[in-house]
């Protein structure tokens, strides 16, 4: 028993085969080093500006290559015991606080924000500890009847999840799952009745949501509706707190005499003359309403999307808040973010397969992984400026439920204050306490922070996913999101508060390289456009800028292109993706290079010169049956109706590598030839080949689909117009 208590709540295993990984990555720094030799010791006279041009772009390639080392050199994977934790604390187990965020009730739709937070109030942990919060930035009074909905449906299908020991906890993914196919009779009877109170809930939701509004008969079963009847707009309207289920009254029980947990209401006050600072502000919001109402010693906060999978989660993340050892260094455990709707090849590599599982364990090995903004377990003390000393320790033993006389309206009049639009005037909120404000991607920015002030993080990724959510359906939304990720990161860099800035001498130097990785994604564009256009451009006349298929220089060159891309290959496949996944996971790289990262570093550029501002953009999380049926045939989603700048770029991009490609073909045909331009320009061939086969879908959009999801024409006959005239003025000039 003894050697049980003294035994680690979690366990650290560094990854298998990192040396074999060193020894790779020494070899192609060599093929590397070679390369730039060769461009600084071969420039020819009559090409010398293109060639300083391809000099840097690789001089680029080859630095940024060194950062991304810092995410496999050092991999680490952990392991949680929950017995342990059982054993030694079940009777103990500090409060958590869920905060789930939302802000638009017609992109993110009430029964999803109701689902997900169903699936948190029924994690397997004491109710009386447990407190979920919704933060409704839309001000909804749709969603607000959403959520009373729920807060009666929670009365029983808490307790069957917790009897039949389902998962996952989410209604609507656990009735669209198989994992109840095979019940036994019991339990069938009892699901088909928890089913049809689901869909009788969903249809009075969905009707209130069809109609606009709330049915007379609806707004007088709560007190709450009330608070609509001096509504402005979601931008100009009073504090709206409402707690559904107070967790301090003995009558709040679920149909079986148990505890629920406490569930609250928040729409903060909006005003036109004041800044609300997005999920930020929100967050925030929540953080000061729960400290007067539950104080859950941990916090945890996932989007609206994003339901949780696996009702563990909160025990595995308090394996690491309570290790007696190395528990008091953790200010927050961050789990991944996975996709439910996923197609079978990932069309628009949204799950981000790589960073996951190969990535964010390489940041873990030095101090930790980045604050996502979602699925991430908090310390309050450590979100509220907490700095780290050895001396710190976990404070959870409190009551965090108050026990005071307040009733619970009296409660809710006393707090509302805190979710004022003027509280924060003149304090330290988004500054030194709570989320940070003033940057596109706060939760990056945040956790940077909180690391700098000497605290550690740690990424949990268990064999059942913690959390799904909904990853984008078409192209736009995951250029888009990408854009505010890349324009968000680089802000960051720039800042006071840049890894590079603020956490040289304060976080490990391999960690700084990590965040470096993000934050520099948007300058990526520079060298990925000069390497898209002008060696294929420099093809129409015959003007190698590689080395000769005979040169003994041509052995570096093929080694790093074959090398990398083949350990690219070899590590997707073995994060559980497929071949043509890999490959679709290529062409969104260059995607985002070239459009997401361009847009975001000239957007950047601007709000530092001062003229723009970063907004917030909230990515869309419904799409209509003809979007979702190209998007399950996997067949790219351009929008006819859409005359996107971003898809501007990239039709004429690939455009331009097309003329070329054709170009040299008709050259080589009309001419002869052949074995001289194979043998001067080979790989100059081979990488416009490439692009032009990466960009099928692209062609195939702009001149031969008749869908929906085609590129639009106007975009498509100019880019057209324009990368004919490149390569046109180009070969006469």
């Amino acid at each position: 028993m003894d050697s049980f208590a003294a035994a680690p709540l979690f366990e650290t295993k560094k990854a298998k085969g990192s040396s074999i990984y060193k020894l790779f990555s020494a070899s192609l720094s060599v093929g590397i080093v070679s390369i730039l030799i060769y461009r600084a010791t071969q420039i020819p006279e009559n090409r010398r500006i293109v060639w300083i041009g391809m000099f840097g772009a690789e001089l680029w390639f080859a630095f940024y290559w060194f950062l991304t080392q810092s995410h496999r050199l050092n991999r680490v994977y952990r392991r949680t015991f929950k017995d342990r934790l059982s054993q030694r604390y079940e009777d103990d187990l500090p409060g958590v606080d869920v905060f789930v965020c939302t802000a638009d009730p017609v992109i993110e739709p009430p029964m999803m924000v109701i689902n997900t937070v169903l699936s948190v109030m029924a994690y397997s942990y004491p109710p009386e500890k447990l407190a979920v919060y919704l933060s409704d930035d839309g001000g909804s009074e749709i969603t607000f009847y959403a959520l009373l909905e729920a807060s009666r449906f929670a009365k029983h299908w808490i307790p069957y999840c917790k009897k039949f020991n389902i998962e996952p906890r989410s209604p609507d993914a656990y009735f669209s799952s198989s994992e109840y196919s095979e019940l036994e009779a019991s339990q069938a009877k009892h699901m088909a009745s928890i089913k049809k109170l689901y869909q009788e809930m969903e249809n009075r939701i969905e009707l209130a949501k069809k109609l606009k509004r709330v049915s007379k008969d609806a707004l007088l079963q709560h007190r709450g509706f009330s608070s609509w009847d001096s509504f402005v707009s979601p931008k100009d309207h009073d504090t709206v707190m409402q707690i559904l289920i107070d967790g301090r009254d003995p009558e709040a029980k679920d149909i079986e005499g148990c505890r629920l947990p406490t569930l609250v209401y928040l729409a903060r006050e909006k005003r036109p003359q004041h800044f609300h600072n997005f999920k930020a502000g929100a967050m925030n919001a929540l953080i000061r309403v729960s400290s007067e109402i539950s104080n859950g010693a941990v916090i945890l906060n996932v989007d609206c999307d994003m339901y949780s999978n696996n009702s563990q989660s909160i025990r595995d993340a308090l394996c690491f808040f309570l290790d007696e050892e190395k528990g008091n260094e953790i200010a927050f455990v961050q789990f991944p973010q996975n996709f439910h709707n996923l197609t079978k090849n990932e069309l628009y590599g949204g799950s981000m397969r790589v960073v996951s599982n190969v990535e964010f364990h390489g940041l873990d090995g030095y101090g930790g992984p980045m604050y996502i903004g979602t699925g991430c377990f908090h310390r309050r003390d450590t979100l509220c400026g907490r700095k780290f000393t050895k001396e710190s320790t976990f404070e959870w033993k409190q009551n965090t439920i108050s026990t005071t006389a307040e009733t619970t309206v009296e409660l809710e009049e006393r707090i509302k204050q805190l979710a004022s639009s003027t509280f924060e005037k003149n304090t330290q909120w988004g500054n030194e306490t709570g989320l940070k404000y003033g940057c596109p991607v706060e939760d990056v920015i945040t956790g940077l922070t909180i690391q700098c002030r000497g605290w550690k993080s740690v990424y949990y990724n268990p064999e059942r996913k913690g959390f799904l959510g909904v990853n984008g359906t078409t192209l736009d939304q995951t250029l888009v999101m990408h854009k505010r990720w890349s324009e968000g990161d680089l802000q960051i860099f720039l800042s006071k508060y840049g890894p590079f800035s603020n956490g040289l001498g304060k976080i490990n130097i391999g960690l700084v390289m990590g965040y470096c990785v993000y934050c520099l994604w948007s300058i990526n564009c520079f060298a990925t456009l000069y390497y898209s256009i002008v060696p294929s451009v420099y093809l129409l006349k015959g003007v190698p800028l590689f080395p000769q298929v005979s040169s003994m220089w041509l052995i570096p060159f093929t080694y790093v292109i074959f090398a990398e891309h083949a350990y690219s290959f070899a590590e997707y496949l073995f994060s559980g993706g497929t071949v043509l996944g890999w490959w679709n996971e290529q062409r969104m790289w260059l995607y985002k290079r070239t459009t997401s990262y361009l847009f975001a570093f000239i957007d950047t550029l601007s709000t530092y010169l001062g003229y723009s501002n970063s907004g917030f953009v909230i990515s869309a999380k419904v799409s209509n049956e003809d979007v979702m049926e190209r998007y399950e045939q996997e067949r790219m989603e351009f929008g006819a109706d859409i005359s996107s700048p971003m898809f501007a770029v990239l039709t004429f991009l690939a455009m331009v590598n097309l003329f070329c490609l054709i170009g040299v073909s008709v050259r080589v045909i009309w001419r002869g030839g052949f074995e001289l331009v194979f043998r001067n320009m080979g790989l100059q061939v081979l990488l416009c080949g490439v692009l032009v086969l990466i960009n099928l879908p692209l062609y195939d959009a702009a001149f031969f689909r008749r869908d929906k999801g085609k590129l639009n024409g106007s975009v498509t006959i100019k880019s057209v117009f324009l990368a004919l005239s490149l390569c046109t003025l180009y070969f006469l000039v």
